[in-house]
């Protein structure tokens, strides 16, 4: 019987995303449920299972429970948006770029966070007690997922931005801070408590406009937040802005370039990385010289050479 129902699994799942695909994926599940990765278990009980799941559109990591981001493997689950390799790709840049010390830690600001994992990612990276984070999000299942993946990684959580005096004293544990907020408020930087400037803010938000959302597949369109996706908002800051700037997927970097010129969220020695769509990086740099003071502007491409993140330094 186990003989014919591997086969009966592999062709269910090759009539859907081929059989290169089908292979891989029905070894991964396999894996996930013999050896899963420290601390996460699928959300499956059998292959079976997972295999029917996968046939009807749901994403594989939603099923395995994970997604591998650096060396890390982060909780992931439904609906909180799932870690991309271009996102993975880049934040492992940044690290490269960063030299904090215990001395003089870190002090990151990472809007739209998900799972947590750009800022997770530079705690666990960086030397301990080099970074001290903030994570905000406007999904509560956001926010819970974050606290789970850094209690997962030993990373120190505060349930608020006052960093425990005691913990700043010994210096030998970065800290991670989860705040739920929706940075569209026009009160955001008090409701959140931030404590500005931030030497370094990264974001991965919604870009993605309303027109390209309609086309997205059903396994991202029916599973992922829509709040995590789409960039094109119908809040009061959106209606600020003209109306062809709002169908472009990118009122969140508008934002975002106001609250570092209005609120100076950004240190005088300060990074910012931003994560854009395709075909975004120009628009987005116009933006932010636009409505910044910030003039020290790149462009990084993703390994499948598209202009992924706009990085600004202050300096």
């Amino acid at each position: 019987m186990a003989s014919r129902a591997a086969p009966s699994l592999l062709s269910q799942l090759s009539r859907v995303i081929g059989r290169e695909s089908a292979q891989n994926e029905l070894r991964w599940m396999r894996q996930a449920l013999e050896n899963p990765p420290r601390g996460i278990r699928p959300s499956a009980q059998t292959v079976e299972e997972m295999v029917a799941r996968r046939v009807g559109g749901e994403p594989l990591q939603y099923i395995l429970g994970s997604q591998p981001f650096g060396f890390l493997h982060l909780i992931v689950r439904p609906p909180v948006l799932i870690p991309r390799p271009e996102t993975e790709d880049w934040a492992l840049r940044l690290v490269d770029t960063l030299r904090p010390s215990p001395i003089r830690p870190l002090s990151v600001l990472d809007l739209c966070t998900g799972t947590g994992c750009i800022p997770l990612l530079l705690c666990k990276s960086l030397p301990p007690g080099s970074v001290n984070a903030t994570a905000v999000d406007i999904s509560e299942d956001a926010i819970r997922l974050t606290r789970e993946n850094a209690a997962l990684y030993g990373v120190a959580v505060s349930s608020s931005n006052s960093l425990p005096s005691e913990r700043i004293a010994e210096g030998n544990e970065s800290t991670f801070t989860p705040v739920l907020a929706d940075l569209m408020r026009p009160d955001f930087v008090d409701r959140a408590g931030l404590r500005r400037p931030y030497d370094v803010i990264t974001s991965n938000p919604p870009y993605i406009s309303r027109a390209d959302h309609n086309l997205l597949p059903a396994s991202v369109k029916d599973f992922e937040d829509v709040r995590a996706l789409l960039g094109d908002s119908n809040d009061c800051f959106s209606s600020t802005l003209p109306k062809a700037e709002r169908e472009k997927g990118l009122t969140f970097y508008h934002r975002i370039a106001e609250l570092i010129r209005d609120q100076g969220l950004l240190s005088s020695q300060g990074i910012l990385a931003l994560e854009v769509g395709d075909g975004q990086a120009s628009d987005v740099v116009s933006i932010f010289e636009r409505k910044t003071s910030l003039r020290n502007i790149d462009i990084w491409k993703d390994p499948w050479g598209k202009e992924r993140v706009v990085v600004a330094r202050t300096t």
